[in-house]
């Protein structure tokens, strides 16, 4: 590979014919940030840096406006190693919560029903994992790019999920089955951290909320509206961060769930192309007897590029001889 990659202190040219093959970016994809706020904010600095308006910015790989972590960013010619680049294995930190469901089996919807917590429990979890290493197929989420009859996925799940809402029932998750699998491999599974979550509060939902399909009410927040004072995912309230990343994308919802007391697990994920971390939450939920979702994930690595490397937005922003203020 012969592009360049870019790394703090590198001072690029004014030429980008200085770059033949290009210059690989990789960025830590900041919070509540779509891959493709990323590529604007870039593509627009890269462009007055190197006074070149056809300049072709892309990534490799795709991440969940929720996910943090290594987003390669290709400008030039190395767009065209996006494909290969995008075929390398990945890792992720995941963060599962167990007893509950939403319909993108992350964050971003309400929680729709509550389900058993019996068979949840650290020793369970770590009893299932090992049946999810290898290769296997997988669905995809309904809230995804996959097609369906010339559809996207999340087109037909946004239908549902509006639909769902208006009546008051829960969303028909079983309209993923429209989707076809696809074979992934899981190269590894460990199980970083497990929270048994609040005894009291898992109890009382259990036994009031937690039956398979019932429909949940109230359990979120607001989306967040700009940077003004926000979570920092364990519930403290922060000051606004005044730097580019701090600029969330006020579009991106995100639901609160301190609240539930339910266990979670962090899971270290080493995974082939095209694997859906939202999608094995949900099938480890089920593993268990009970129901799961994504409540944070991270992209630790993708190919031999980790996330210690990574550039922040601002770092980045940096090498175009841009303000990042």
């Amino acid at each position: 590979m012969d592009a360049l990659i870019a790394h703090r202190g590198l001072v690029l040219t004014g030429n980008i014919d200085d770059y033949p093959s290009g210059i690989i970016v990789p960025i830590d994809k900041p919070y509540r940030w779509t891959s493709a706020d990323v590529i604007r904010k870039l593509k627009y600095a890269s462009i007055r840096h190197f006074n070149k308006k056809n300049l072709k910015v892309g990534h490799a790989g795709t991440l969940d406006p929720l996910a943090t972590g290594v987003l390669l960013v290709c400008l030039g010619k190395a767009t065209r190693l996006a494909q290969e680049l995008q075929a390398h294995d990945k890792e992720y930190l995941a963060g599962v919560t167990f007893g509950a469901t939403t319909a993108s089996y992350d964050r971003e919807k309400d929680v729709d029903a509550f389900y058993t917590l019996d068979g949840v429990s650290q020793a369970s979890l770590e009893a299932v994992l090992p049946s999810f290493v290898g290769e296997q197929e997988q669905v995809a989420p309904l809230f995804s790019a996959k097609s369906v009859d010339g559809v996207r996925a999340y087109e037909m799940a946004r239908k549902e999920f509006k639909a769902s809402q208006k009546s008051g029932e829960a969303f028909d998750h079983s309209a993923a089955e429209l989707l076809s699998k696809q074979r992934i491999n899981i190269g590894y599974l460990r199980l970083v951290d497990w929270n048994d979550g609040s005894s009291l509060e898992c109890t009382v939902q259990s036994e009031n909320r937690a039956t398979r399909g019932t429909e949940a009410g109230g359990a979120h927040a607001p989306a967040w509206e700009g940077p003004k004072a926000f979570s920092d995912g364990a519930g403290a309230a922060s000051e606004p961060d005044k730097s580019i990343a701090g600029r969330v994308n006020p579009r991106i919802n995100v639901v609160e769930i301190d609240h539930l007391g339910l266990p979670s697990a962090d899971i270290l994920v080493g995974c082939s192309k095209g694997t859906y971390i939202r999608a094995l939450a949900r099938d480890l939920g089920e593993a268990l007897g009970s129901g799961a979702f994504l409540n944070n994930l991270r992209r630790t690595r993708t190919g031999g590029f980790a996330v210690e490397d990574a550039l922040t937005i601002d770092e980045a922003m940096a090498l175009f001889n841009t303000d990042s203020k």
